[in-house]
């Protein structure tokens, strides 16, 4: 594989340097020494990290004559098996966002899965670091699956499928499951002083898309009504089929103290989420030891990170 002859290479860090051929036996026995000692007395981790190297060590020269009755059999292998290095045993293919061999040759890191490529992460080119390669999934439309549930892609639906074969899991159709919106991250309870602003939000997965709405408990007036320091905002994202709202309200007043609820509906159902407002006077802080609460600037003017400025969230 890489103990081979005339030029070798060998691995440096995560890279691979050229070596002359007199250096391979003592730099073999060396690594051999240096990993018989490191895997004794450091913590054990990920199999994928440490297959390369174990490759080095335990394949030597070349690939030995090919004995199917002695390959082990491979189990619990979320993104389906590939043959080995030397295309004899099955062995477990990498999972979406793990490391991978980018020439597809399976020597060291290894080979990804079913609808799986091996690509560098452009990720890490934007964030100025030295890009790796990753195993990313080929398609990123949503599938509808037999158990009635939305999966972001086909390599999550084969992560579940593979995980549970019993369970008989096929795909119903392309795109997700309709359904009642699901409230993905809940307003959630808050206080602060009299003056100042507070926001709640809400966001929500549901196809079809979900229309937000808020009430405040007592009322049957949607907000903001025509209250000026009451304001909502709308987004779409952070993910695919999401919608954020975003419920503000501006110097609060002790009147504005009680229980506001985030509506999300669409033609399949509706769903509620509460969340409690308490407003204490400059006085009524004094007399307490809370400290005031930070909020969070909010908004659909605010940066959010993606991967493409122009995602389509339907």
């Amino acid at each position: 594989m890489f103990f081979g002859k005339g030029d070798e290479w060998m691995p440096s860090s995560r890279k691979l340097v050229r070596m002359s051929r007199p250096a391979n036996l003592v730099t073999f026995l060396l690594l051999f020494s240096c990993w018989d000692v490191l895997s004794r007395a450091l913590p054990v981790g990920p199999d994928y990290l440490q297959r390369g190297w174990q490759r080095l060590l335990e394949e030597g020269e070349s690939c030995v004559q090919c004995r199917l009755e002695e390959c082990p059999t491979p189990r619990g292998c979320l993104a389906g098996v590939v043959l080995d290095a030397c295309d004899c045993c099955w062995e477990c293919a990498n999972l979406e966002g793990q490391i991978c061999d980018l020439d597809n040759t399976n020597h060291f890191y290894g080979k990804c899965g079913d609808h799986l490529e091996c690509r560098l992460d452009s990720g890490d080119l934007r964030r100025g670091e030295v890009p790796e390669p990753q195993c990313t999934c080929q398609s990123s439309q949503a599938l509808c699956g037999s158990d009635g549930k939305t999966y972001a892609q086909i390599c999550k639906f084969q992560e579940v499928h593979n995980s549970h074969p019993e369970a008989n899991l096929t795909v119903a159709h392309e795109g997700p499951c309709e359904s009642e919106p699901h409230i993905i991250s809940p307003p959630y309870d808050i206080w602060n002083i009299t003056g100042q602003d507070v926001i709640f939000g809400c966001e929500v997965f549901a196809y079809p898309m979900a229309s937000i709405e808020w009430r405040k408990e007592g009322s049957d007036m949607l907000l903001p009504g025509d209250d000026p320091h009451i304001s909502v905002q709308f987004r779409g994202g952070p993910q695919k089929y999401e919608v954020t709202s975003w419920l503000q309200i501006q110097a609060v007043r002790v009147t504005d103290e009680g229980t506001y609820r985030c509506f999300a509906r669409n033609n399949v159902g509706q769903v509620a989420a509460p969340a409690s407002l308490m407003v204490l006077t400059p006085d009524q802080l004094n007399m307490t030891e809370l400290s005031l609460p930070k909020m969070p600037r909010l908004g659909p003017d605010d940066d959010m990170e993606s991967d493409d400025d122009s995602y389509d969230y339907y």
